[in-house]
């Protein structure tokens, strides 16, 4: 990776980080779960809102690391009005991402492009798709 495109990432990573998007709890949400990474100690409560499949709302509060508390303020504007079917997809795609696996390079993943570089760091990818696996247990215990 550019050393530009590296510090573009790294400065994508840390405005999530310290503005977090969609932080706090959702009042009335149909699917929370909680989670964490017991290696590092990151730990997220995830509330979503679903509705006719749908993810209408999403919020999250935890402690962790920057890339997982950036990741989680990614996924959240990420999946909110895509289907349940299309934001799993999204984790699958990310944790192919993470993992340096094939995974569709023309899908536009915005802002959760900069957690790419993460990959190269093996033991931060747990920090990284804490949410996401959050995200997809939620859905699929709904």
């Amino acid at each position: 990776m550019s050393n530009n495109l590296d510090q573009l990432y790294r400065s994508v990573i840390m405005d999530h980080y310290k503005k977090p998007r969609n932080k706090g709890k959702l009042e009335g949400s149909n699917v929370a779960i909680e989670m964490n990474n017991p290696t590092c100690g990151d730990r997220i409560h995830l509330t979503l809102q679903v509705e006719d499949n749908i993810v209408t709302d999403a919020k999250f509060e935890g402690e962790g690391c920057s890339i997982s508390m950036s990741s989680a303020s990614m996924m959240t504007q990420m999946i909110k009005g895509k289907t349940t079917e299309e934001a799993v997809g999204l984790a699958d795609v990310f944790s192919n991402m993470m993992l340096g696996n094939e995974h569709d390079e023309d899908l536009d993943l915005g802002d959760v492009e900069a957690l790419s570089g993460v990959a190269q760091f093996p033991a931060r990818i747990k920090c990284a798709t804490l949410a996401w696996k959050a995200m997809q247990k939620g859905i699929n215990e709904k």
